[in-house]
């Protein structure tokens, strides 16, 4: 048996409003984004091989020249192109999968900040139940505004208790044949999902819940590459004092 990661890379990044070519290949402390990514994994030692989604033949010759200049040891890569939607290059990035595959992790390439031992208790957790997900919990006050009207003023506004509110990270974790079942069952009966463990749950398996203490933000806004910048040098410079 052997594990995989599944790297997304086929979005399209429009809320990057073009101030970057391709959020995942965006240079970010020296190294493109999606690279920093591949340095936590190979790090880790959890997976085997990586199976990329991505969007277009140039997008793939692309990436494989950042990875001709990155550490690859003992990975193996693959590539599949992705679909329309995150839910269709997963699925279809599950189905590239060898049937010898025991666990994927599924990971957003456009998260740089992953960290090695965060992704190996991932693992401990994905083993022991089977879908695991990085996870931090919400410190904001969270409203939920009334009525579905596009204004914002003069709404309604309801407290949602945030004791039991998560924000959901990637990568997130689960046996092969669980979370290929469940996608299968979503494109049957035509539901969409916005993230992998919906499509566990809609099946009434729980996901356990690990908390990542490290910040791990995704590239999504051009506000975000100074921040994300910031955060990765200052990962790097601990790095380096260790």
């Amino acid at each position: 048996m052997s594990n995989a990661a599944i790297f997304l890379c086929a979005g399209s990044g429009t809320r990057m409003r073009g101030q970057v070519d391709d959020k995942v290949l965006t240079p970010l402390a020296g190294k493109p984004t999606i690279i920093h990514s591949l340095d936590a994994f190979r790090e880790s030692g959890i997976v085997e091989s990586i199976v990329f989604a991505y969007r277009d033949e140039e997008q793939r010759d692309q990436i494989q020249q950042a990875l001709d200049q990155a550490d690859t040891t003992g990975l193996q890569f693959f590539w599949v192109e992705g679909g329309k939607e995150r839910q269709d290059s997963v699925f279809n990035a599950l189905l590239e999968l060898s049937l010898l595959v025991e666990y994927v992790f599924i990971h957003d390439c456009a998260r740089p900040l992953v960290r090695p031992e965060v992704l190996r208790e991932l693992y401990q957790a994905v083993m022991e139940d089977k879908a695991a997900v990085l996870a931090h919990r919400v410190a904001d006050t969270i409203k939920k505004a009334s009525g579905t009207k596009r204004t914002r003023r003069g709404r309604m506004l309801k407290d949602v208790p945030r004791a039991s509110l998560w924000a959901m990270e990637t990568p997130q974790a689960f046996e092969r044949e669980l979370i290929t079942d469940a996608y299968r069952r979503l494109r049957f009966d035509g539901v969409s999902v916005t993230d992998d463990t919906a499509a566990v749950t809609r099946q009434d398996h729980g996901v356990t819940l690990v908390e990542n203490l490290y910040p791990n933000p995704k590239l999504t806004v051009p506000a975000d590459l100074p921040y994300l910048e910031f955060l990765l040098t200052q990962k790097n410079q601990e790095t380096i004092k260790v």
